[in-house]
């Protein structure tokens, strides 16, 4: 079992028990999902933060919220219209990981042909790739390696 944090778009939060990641996202993909204050059906996965024990010889560290207000009206709903839009984008893109700048380099030297890629960059390569006239830009919803899912 794995349990989730979860939020509609009214911005009431909840959890959910599911039997795999999988067993959300089929779950959220046919539409089941609806929130138990308003019943909304527009349910995400809502920010969660690690479950940390304490050492056995020390006290447990007090838990605080991850957010201490909810969401503007409007919010969720207008960062759910941005992240798809990213979606569709990284889509039609290629991951490069950590050769993003030698990608981009190579492909505006005409080394390599042109293609939509994404990767992770440091801020120092990110700024040199815009000093050399590379037009280059942060992704607005973080994601999630390839390599890294589970």
């Amino acid at each position: 079992m794995i349990v989730f944090d979860l939020a509609c778009d009214n911005a009431h939060a909840f959890e959910g028990w599911f039997g795999s990641s999988d067993d959300f996202a089929s779950q959220q993909a046919r539409g089941l999902l609806t929130c138990p204050v308003c019943d909304s059906a527009v349910v995400a996965k809502a920010p969660m933060a690690p479950a940390v024990p304490a050492k056995g010889n020390r006290a447990a560290a007090a838990s605080y919220p991850v957010a201490h207000e909810a969401m503007p009206k409007g919010f969720a709903a207008a960062f759910k219209a941005l992240a798809a839009a990213q979606a569709r984008a990284l889509a039609k893109s290629e991951w490069v990981g950590d050769r993003f700048a030698a990608e981009v380099r190579s492909m505006h030297s005409g080394e390599t042909e042109e293609k939509q890629v994404h990767g992770r960059a440091t801020r120092d390569d990110a700024a040199a790739l815009i000093e050399e006239g590379i037009a280059v830009a942060p992704l607005l919803v973080p994601v999630q390696p390839p390599e890294e899912l589970n």
